[in-house]
């Protein structure tokens, strides 16, 4: 029958990478439920993939690519791609605030934060359809076929466009044999998941498939105050399918499936000197003015100890809950034209997610989102991808053109506001950081003090600055700057009302993939892609912070007196810092960028041998600009709009430039038997590398490049030169700049990468890989490609590895499957480890962000019955209960002032108060599964 034919086709099969616990496997015939789980035969020759658009046999494939199949899928537990992990050694899946907001890197290469406005440096495609950020994977998948993992840049074949990798997950689709399954697990943290599918024949040419998984687990955090557990797991997915075939020359499959999560999801940990070294006194009241603060505000000492505890302390009333929503069709047809074939993918994607956080993590009331459905994002994509291949002069040319169109509206809407403790707060931080620290009272109004002063005259410093004596501010400037402490005190539930962001992004592309055999063995393979992108932009944005606009009237008048700047910048940058800019109440703004790119590759291989394959290739890769969506980015907080058309003339600044990469690589693949080796030898020079970082205060989006001249330090931290000196360049505005005529690539990603599979005998399966990646800045680095300067916040880059890209990842597996006696039973024993160096988590590569070298290991043993028909498992995840930071970041306005004696080894951090995102604890539990 043809549906079982075509079925058996176009089951990928592995590559015979560390990444499954790599071993040969024969093309399986998915009509078979059990078929996959068997694994047997060792000819890796028969090994098919689809990496290059079309069936190809693993040996003839000149690319890094890493396949993993639906039985290591169940072997290592994943059931998202942050699992991938432990089977993918060029692969590293974050999450950070958000679940909705996971980061894929290849490579050392990704996209850094959770800003919506910047696409994913790693695409993932889910059955054809591209999902508009890589987080989205971090869903229930269902039941999985497999998993490829392409790396380096993606930009000729069909859908969006990648710069760094791709990672297509391709769904177990109907096939003509009736068949069922279940599957239930129970672990600790009280997690339950369980499973199931359908798959029912509804005639000779029809088949239907339905997969549905529901999930719960409670959260690793637990929150002291309100006594509750955070980043739990609560979800449920449905998938359901129809394979149709009319004839056998056509086939169209149909595939709807729905998404639903509510989860209390991220909290996050004060990073302490046992987790990092550089802290040192950071954490300690009597090294740091604002620890002092937080802790006469209501943060309990032992919060900036916790660490790894897992315990947190969240402020009364605000909540981590958050609601997603994930849900689309799609329409495949495979249609047999005689001369050539024709397939069509179709898909449309509706995505949106909203979450509640206490932003500041700690008790103190100071910043938040309220889960209220007005912290919400979401995409509606619609997508069409058409390709038409054959071959031509004799079979000589193996041909392939399509096209690609994409139409997505994304809106983001934020209502970050200030919390009920925000001025005491923000007041105190004041007093205690400048010449008015012997006025600080954090329980007086304004932290002023309102006890008589002997150093006073035995005024109150409230009477000493209101009454017009000269001294510290005047006679006119004392009572102006109380008054603006006074409503700076007052700002507490303010901030924005509702802000909209909307961008329309319609991109279409033509492009050509074509293998040329020149000669036996040798083949010359050319690509070339066109893409066009528009992308519309509008905010509207809504204030009720008064204070700001008040005390700028009120007190920029004062500020070119010297003795007056720190304390009127002061006060300003606190009225209107972050997204409280009151200004922009009511305002809109709109904008519109185009950009057009050539992309392609060139790739020459050659086979010596039917066992031996070796290439060298160059790829060029692309991805989009953008626009930031975050209004922080408009402007400086201590200064108005005043002067200028408004903030429509500074809209500009929310851009950001296209990513642009050119990749070369070198690669060998033998493959004989039960054993294979594959290496790669790679180089990627990135331009315009899209930067995602926050400072403490804003969010910052640039653009990273080279500069050919030497800049003489001057985009670089000068704490080197020893104590006492400066934390970066004194009072420059920004770091070194350069001509645009100077300006190269800003990002190198160079090494090697080695998988190696063995099958000494039918029941066992061994995995090894390592990764050496050096992805580091340049020396010289600059902003865009005028050279403008980078923000200071960067200046740990030049030189250094980039954020969470360790220089070495080894991963191993062992499967042992054996039968047990003749009874028809088997038994299963895999473990799996992955070895990462130490790497910086933060992408501004403070030293306090530094994570040590660290290694996990999972395991599951069980029992199996005949044929596999059910199985019983206990497993473990993180089974030696490794703890590390998955990101540590800068705790939201938490920044002490540098004004009393500091002994500061941390250095550059200065007074920073640091955070971490902890990885999951050890899991542990059982599996029951069951099928027919």
């Amino acid at each position: 029958m043809r549906l079982r034919l075509m079925s058996a086709c176009a089951a990928p099969a592995l590559i015979m990478a560390l990444a499954a616990p790599a071993y040969a496997q024969d093309v399986p015939d998915t009509t078979s439920e059990t078929a996959d789980q068997q694994g047997s035969g060792y000819d890796s020759n028969e090994v098919v993939i689809t990496a290059q658009g079309r069936a190809q046999v693993l040996a003839d494939v000149p690319l890094a690519v890493t396949a993993i199949s639906a039985e290591t899928l169940r072997q290592s537990g994943a059931n998202d791609i942050r699992q991938l992990n432990q089977v993918a050694p060029s692969l590293l899946v974050s999450s950070t605030g958000s679940e909705a907001n996971g980061s894929a890197r290849i490579r050392g290469i990704g996209t850094v934060g959770d800003n919506p406005g910047l696409e994913s440096s790693v695409a993932v495609f889910i059955d054809g359809v591209y999902r508009s950020r890589s987080g989205i994977g971090l869903n229930e998948l269902g039941e999985i076929d497999r998993i490829e993992v392409l790396r380096g840049p993606q930009g000729t074949l069909g859908g969006r466009n990648a710069s760094a990798g791709m990672i297509n997950i391709v769904s177990k689709a109907p096939s003509p044999v009736y068949g069922a399954g279940a599957e239930f697990t129970y672990g600790n943290y009280n997690q339950i998941r369980a499973s199931g599918f359908v798959n029912v024949p509804l005639g000779d040419t029809l088949a239907a498939r339905i997969d549905s998984v529901y999930s719960r687990r409670d959260g690793f955090y637990h929150d002291l105050v309100n006594d509750r557990d955070i980043n739990n797991r609560d979800r449920y997915f449905v998938r359901g399918q129809l394979l149709f075939e009319p004839s056998s020359d056509l086939t169209i499959r149909l595939i709807g499936d729905y998404t639903k999560r509510k989860e209390e999801c991220c909290a996050a940990t004060y990073i302490n000197k046992q987790m990092n070294e550089y802290i040192g006194g950071l954490n300690e009241p009597a090294q740091n003015n604002i620890v002092r603060v937080l802790q006469a505000l209501g943060q309990p000492a032992a919060a900036f100890t916790e660490g790894y505890s897992r315990n947190i302390y969240v402020s009364p009333g605000r909540s981590y809950y958050g609601e997603t929503e994930d849900w689309g069709a799609s329409l495949q047809v495979d249609w047999d034209l005689g001369g050539a074939k024709l397939t069509s993918i179709t898909g449309y994607r509706d995505y949106s997610s909203d979450q509640g956080s206490d932003t500041d993590y700690s008790r103190v009331d100071i910043l938040y989102r309220a889960a209220d459905g007005n912290s919400a994002r979401s995409f509606r994509t619609f997508s069409q991808e058409l390709r038409l291949q054959g071959t031509a002069f004799g079979d000589k040319l193996d041909w392939l053109v399509g096209g690609y169109y994409a139409n997505e509206d994304l809106q983001v809407l934020d209502n970050l506001r200030f919390g009920s403790q925000y001025g005491r707060f923000a007041t105190c931080r004041l007093i205690t950081g400048g010449g008015l620290a012997g006025f600080y009272s954090p329980a007086s109004p304004g932290c002023i003090s309102a006890a008589p002063n002997p150093a006073l005259g035995g005024l109150t410093p409230r009477a000493y600055l209101s009454s017009g004596l000269p001294g510290t501010f005047g006679p006119v400037a004392g009572p102006l700057v109380l008054g603006a402490i006074d409503r700076l005190d007052g700002i507490n539930n303010r901030g924005s009302t509702l802000d909209v962001y909307n961008q329309n992004s319609r991109n279409w592309a033509l492009f050509t993939h074509n293998i040329v055999h020149v000669a036996k063995g040798l083949d010359l393979t050319l690509g070339l892609r066109y893409t066009n992108e528009r992308k519309k932009f509008d905010a509207t944005f809504g204030n009720d912070n008064v204070a700001c606009v008040q005390n700028q009237a009120a007190l920029l008048p004062l500020r070119a007196a010297p003795a007056l700047t720190a304390v009127v910048d002061g006060i300003l940058g606190l009225s209107c810092q972050g997204n409280s800019t009151s200004e922009l109440n009511g305002v809109s703004i709109n904008d519109e960028r185009n950009e057009d790119k050539f992309t392609g590759t060139a790739i020459l291989s050659y086979k010596p041998t039917d066992d031996l394959l070796v290439y060298a290739s160059y790829s060029r890769g692309y991805k989009a600009g953008g626009f930031n969506l975050d209004r922080s980015a408009l402007k400086v907080p201590i200064l108005p709009f005043g002067g200028q058309t408004g903030a429509q003339a500074l809209v500009g600044n929310l851009q950001f430039d296209p990513e642009t990469v050119n990749a070369y690589e070198v690669g060998l693949k033998y493959s004989t038997g039960p054993f294979s080796l594959n290496i790669a030898g790679f180089r990627q020079e990135f331009k315009n590398f899209q930067l995602n970082t926050f400072n403490g205060t804003v969010f910052l989006v640039q653009n990273v490049n080279g500069c050919s001249a030497n800049l003489n330090g001057g985009d670089r931290d000068q704490s080197k030169f020893g104590p006492g000196t400066p934390q970066f360049n004194g009072a420059a505005a920004a770091t070194g700049a350069c001509t645009g005529g100077d300006v190269t690539y800003g990002v190198l990603s160079q090494g090697v990468e080695l998988e190696a599979s063995l099958v000494p005998s039918r029941d066992i399966r061994v995995g090894l890989g390592l990764t050496y990646a050096q992805t580091k800045y340049r020396d010289q680095l600059v902003g865009n490609a005028s050279g403008a300067p980078l923000d200071q916040a960067l200046r740990k880059l030049p030189g250094d590895n980039l954020s969470n890209a360790p220089e070495i990842v080894a991963t191993a597996s062992f499967a042992w499957t054996p039968d047990i006696g003749s009874s028809g039973l088997s038994g299963l024993v895999y473990f799996d480890t992955r070895l990462t160096d130490d790497y910086n988590t933060g992408s501004d590569l403070f030293p306090q962000k530094e994570q040590d070298s660290y290694a996990i290991f999972n395991a599951r043993v069980g029992i199996r019955g005949q044929d596999e028909r059910w199985s019983i498992e206990f497993w473990g995840q993180n089974i030696f209960n490794q703890d590390y930071t998955q990101v540590g970041f800068n705790s939201p306005f938490q920044e002490g002032a540098a004004s009393t004696p500091f002994t500061d080894p941390q250095y550059p951090g200065g007074r920073q108060i640091f955070s971490a995102y902890l990885a999951e604890p050890r899991t542990y539990g059982l599996t029951l599964r069951t099928r027919y």
